[in-house]
């Protein structure tokens, strides 16, 4: 775990931030560029408890499990970027999210999650924590009067994703934590989509904020990681409960890969950010295209919240299509420049289509006017692309060719 130092965003800019947040010159060497330390233990040299329980901020190294130099550089930076006291990895973003819900949550609470989110998170939260008793709701978090009418005296988290995977619909944050914080809850931000670049819901009254470091802060889709900014308080029960003892802590090596990542987020953002806003475009006015969601277009149904929320629209681009099942098929077998795979926020692009059946029965269990709202957006289902850094004109006559 990490802890910001003083005032940190005042001292220097974003950018620099990205390159030099967390990292300063090796005191034996004077290398330039972070260590990499892969020990899973440090020598001591003075007595120190067995138990990581008496760990502190001021602790030595002992064991990478309880703390590692290298994620900590990466802690540190993350801190910096969202403006938050304290920072924990982990070792997926899944292992953030299971972090924040079960060390946070005890039987009897009452978690509100958003009712679209990444299919992992809405499958945990309705399977797994009502088995530890765990009372969960499921809202539309972009209607702030449904938000508030879930909410309960045990209401203890509400878990937002803004923009939402994959329907890409935003949340009001500062409105959101108001009602929340009424009610002494704590409010989480899953920003995956966003970044940093875009959005830092800290500043907008959220008390955590979550990212998937695989997507577009690792950026380069070779390192899996998680992380929660916020509170120390907050933080340090993150790491006692979650980073300590379910162990999913992060590989050094994946942090320092994420580390060299995010020394580009501001240029490869902006570079995203550009190529889907032509891509969506394009897609607005193709004839096979029946509808186009992505928060820079005009089109989009929260574009002034958008404007508002979001400093960086992002890449990532969902759509849907006439004869989806067709250009599936000519998808998986023709496209050359794209990748039809999983994943987002990567150098080169990739798609893959999302089913509504599959997604709203497995994944968000959605019935009634839940269903109808959700595919009164997706139809039959959507398109998840991650436009990445690609010339626009070869993304084009790739796509063209599946779509045509």
């Amino acid at each position: 775990m990490s802890q910001q130092p003083p005032h940190p965003r005042r001292q220097r800019g974003f950018s620099t931030h990205c390159i030099h947040g967390g990292e300063t010159p090796d005191i034996v060497t004077g290398a330039s560029s972070p260590n990499l330390v892969m020990s899973s233990t440090f020598t001591v040299d003075k007595p120190l408890p067995f138990s990581a329980t008496g760990m502190d901020s001021d602790s030595p190294y002992i064991y990478s499990r309880w703390g590692n130099p290298t994620v900590h550089q990466l802690e540190d930076k993350l801190c910096r970027l969202e403006g938050g006291e304290a920072c924990q990895c982990f070792a997926s973003g899944m292992g953030a999210v299971a972090a924040v819900f079960l060390s946070l949550l005890d039987a009897g609470d009452h978690l509100v999650v958003s009712e679209v989110s990444y299919p992992g998170v809405a499958e945990f939260a309705r399977n797994t924590l009502p088995r530890f008793g765990i009372n969960v709701t499921s809202v539309d978090t972009s209607d702030s009067a449904a938000v508030a009418a879930a909410m309960r005296d045990e209401t203890r988290l509400v878990w937002i994703e803004t923009p939402a995977n994959p329907i890409l619909r935003l949340t009001d944050i500062q409105e959101i934590s108001g009602i929340v914080h009424q009610h002494n809850a704590i409010v989480a931000v899953d920003s995956t989509f966003a970044t940093p670049v875009a959005t830092r819901p800290l500043e907008r009254g959220a008390d955590l904020v979550m990212h998937s470091l695989t997507k577009y802060l690792g950026g380069h889709g070779d390192a899996m990681g998680g992380a929660v900014v916020g509170p120390t308080e907050i933080i340090n029960r993150l790491t006692k409960e979650a980073a300590i003892h379910h162990g999913g802590v992060l590989s050094p090596f994946n942090a320092w890969l994420i580390l060299r990542g995010i020394a580009t987020l501001p240029l490869r953002m902006r570079g995203h950010e550009e190529g889907a806003l032509e891509m969506a475009t394009w897609l607005e006015s193709h004839p096979a295209v029946r509808r186009v969601l992505y928060p820079g277009l005009k089109s989009h149904p929260q574009f002034d919240l958008a404007s508002r929320q979001m400093d960086n629209f992002s890449g990532m681009i969902s759509f849907t299509v006439n004869q989806e099942g067709r250009i599936r098929t000519r998808m998986m077998k023709h496209l050359t420049t794209i990748h039809y795979a999983v994943s987002l926020g990567h150098h080169r692009s990739l798609i893959y289509w999302l089913d509504t059946d599959e997604l709203t029965v497995s994944s968000y269990g959605l019935t009634g006017d839940a269903l109808e709202r959700y595919r009164s957006i997706a139809g039959n289902g959507v398109f998840r692309f991650s436009c990445g850094l690609e010339d626009v004109g070869d993304l084009k006559r790739d796509l063209s060719e599946a779509i045509d």
